[in-house]
């Protein structure tokens, strides 16, 4: 296996990023939402086109609800009245839908009202604000935002200090870590979580994926969660995937504090929209738009591309530590 060297697909990326009008911050706390206000942030733009992460997630969500329902774009357009260039739109985010088009849109593809009530309050939503939801133990709207984004991105970088990415996550890993803190109980939804974090990844599988390039902090790489097997598993899992030509995954050493760096994120871009910077918290989530703010991404990502061993280094670094793991567990002693 030989893995490619250099950081030529971050760099590309940090050169991608041009000023353009400012957008808005989304942020997510599990799902029922409010706008927040006072709070304004921006990011660095850019792309061609004034299509916000919102209107394209929930174009996104209006074309699966009526693929699920079995109709055609221009059928749907003629039960409603509507010019099939509107439905066009509305799918594809080009032109944000107001409440009342989402409304008699899904109510012609007889959506339940679960989804009519979610993708009411997507719609309802402002864009000069941020949007608040609770956890729970159903499938948070943070992840299904995050899958939205991604399945449609063009390019992703993404760093992660203290967990291994989700998108290069294991299935044993991902269970493990559900797990991690509920004292081994499966909760309401589990299966859920766990497929849908498994559905991410889907997008590496794809004839033409988009770039993905990783940092990934040793402290994420040395912290066991489920054990030796599990853990040689999915560094082994990361050491294949540096073979792949449209990923390249970066080791940065502990000798480099990671708090220096903050808390993970991702930056997801497209050829003709702006890019979204994902950032996940304890008890919130936002997904960033705005010139300003964007600038501190692409400064991180600079920094980290300075400090971290490059593309071929990292393969050996992984296939190194997978031999560490590759040993039974420890025996708990006896009392």
């Amino acid at each position: 296996m030989q893995p490619r060297s250099g950081a030529k697909g971050c760099e590309g990326l940090r050169r991608d990023f041009t000023t353009r009008k400012p957008a808005s911050v989304v942020v997510n706390r599990g799902h029922g939402t409010r706008p927040v206000a006072g709070f304004r942030s921006s990011l660095l733009g850019m792309g061609t086109r004034e299509s916000c992460a919102r209107a394209r997630q929930l174009g996104n969500e209006l074309r699966r609800v009526r693929e699920k329902s079995g109709m055609t774009g221009h059928a749907l357009a003629l039960a409603i009245g509507w010019p099939a260039s509107k439905i066009s739109r509305m799918e594809s985010g080009k032109r944000l839908s107001s409440e009342v088009e989402v409304a008699i849109y899904l109510s012609k593809c007889g959506a339940p009202r679960e989804v009519l009530n979610r993708l009411l309050a997507l719609a309802r939503e402002t864009d000069d604000g941020f949007r608040l939801q609770s956890h729970h133990d159903h499938l948070p709207d943070t992840l299904v935002s995050l899958v939205g984004i991604e399945t449609t991105a063009d390019a992703l970088i993404t760093y992660e200090p203290g967990l291994i990415p989700g998108i290069l996550q294991t299935e044993g890993y991902v269970r493990e870590l559900l797990l991690w803190g509920r004292r081994g109980l499966k909760t309401e939804g589990y299966e859920v979580r766990v497929d849908a974090r498994l559905a991410r990844q889907q997008i590496l599988k794809r004839r033409w994926p988009p770039r993905v390039d990783v940092y990934i902090h040793e402290n994420a790489l040395r912290g066991v969660v489920g054990g030796m097997r599990v853990m040689h598993d999915q560094v082994m899992h990361l050491a294949m995937l540096c073979a792949q030509p449209r990923i390249g995954l970066r080791v940065i050493e502990s000798s480099v504090p990671g708090g220096i760096f903050g808390s993970g994120f991702t930056v997801t871009r497209w050829a003709e929209y702006r890019p979204v910077a994902y950032v996940e918290g304890h008890a919130a989530s936002m997904f960033l738009e705005e010139p300003e703010e964007l600038r501190v991404y692409r400064d991180l990502i600079g920094e980290l591309g300075v400090h971290a061993l490059n593309e071929r280094d990292s393969w050996e670094w992984l296939v190194g530590l997978a031999s560490e793991y590759d040993r039974p567990d420890p025996q708990p002693a006896r009392p």
